[in-house]
């Protein structure tokens, strides 16, 4: 799957960062409810609680607004 998908850090547990997907409805940014857990490690060091990250091609970035 190498489409763009769009998520928020939602919470940081230790090594493990819980993120929650985003869309657009209606024009609207809106967040998904369910929560993807993913290691740390596989993520941008950067990274706190609120930060845009986007997935493609496999890999996780920092979406630079």
């Amino acid at each position: 799957m190498f489409e763009r998908m769009d998520y928020i850090v939602g919470r940081i547990d230790g090594d493990y960062a819980y993120l929650n997907r985003l869309f657009l409805e209606d024009g609207n940014q809106q967040d998904d409810t369910e929560e993807k857990c993913v290691a740390r490690a596989l993520l941008p060091e950067a990274i706190n609680v609120g930060t845009h990250l986007v997935y493609e091609m496999m890999q996780y970035r920092i979406e630079e607004e």
